[in-house]
């Protein structure tokens, strides 16, 4: 018998959580300590990275400020590898604040007029700002909020809980990439003898 009075799942706060429980419990805390040093590093040859302006590089650049970006719009195959800065910058656009600026009332942001960090703790900084925004404007949404329509471009007829669950998706595997890297780095990868690359730690030195 259907009980009317149940108001069944909370599916703003499940869709929320899916993100926030990641990021509390493993993401987060995974970025921390993270130098200049790591932030920049480059563990193999050819990598996008976000990199001083004049500095020469593997594709364009872009940027208004002293730092710019390895970017090209319609992107290479295979992927190339990219360092940790060049992943939070796109977290920071490309995830939360395209979506931000959309939605929430954030401000806009775009690969070419982006001011990028050129510290560690701004990126992270920027980071949490932007997952901040993203989180409590998705924890704002009510039930027909999410099954109406999104405005994404290209994706006009799926709805708002589909968009949250893609951007979702990005956000996890993402900082799972990022993760990997730190792992590199902690466990010794070396890149002294790559051009325009910094040393990772080695072990016992």
């Amino acid at each position: 018998m259907v009980n009317d009075s149940d108001p069944g799942p909370d599916w703003t706060g499940l869709l929320a959580s899916q993100l926030s429980w990641h990021w509390a419990a493993q993401a987060r805390p995974r970025l921390d300590g993270l130098t200049d040093d790591e932030y920049f590093f480059e563990p193999v040859p050819g990598c996008w990275n976000v990199r001083p302006a004049g500095q020469p590089g593997p594709t364009p650049t872009y940027g208004p400020g002293a730092m710019r970006i390895d970017f090209e719009f319609e992107p290479p195959e295979p992927a190339p590898v990219t360092t940790i800065a060049w992943r939070l910058a796109h977290l920071i656009i490309g995830v939360f604040g395209d979506r931000n600026a959309r939605y929430f009332a954030g401000p806009p942001m775009a690969y070419p007029t982006y001011a990028y960090p050129t510290t560690a703790a701004q990126a992270l900084a920027e980071l949490d700002d932007g997952y901040a925004r993203w989180i409590a404007g998705v924890s704002g949404l009510s039930a027909p909020d999410l099954a109406a329509n999104c405005r994404e471009p290209g994706f006009e007829s799926d709805s708002m809980a589909a968009l949250i669950l893609h951007i979702h998706r990005e956000a996890i595997h993402h900082l799972a990439e990022i993760a990997l890297l730190r792992d590199l780095w902690a466990n010794g990868l070396r890149s002294a003898d790559r051009p325009g690359a910094a040393a990772g730690p080695v072990p016992g030195e």
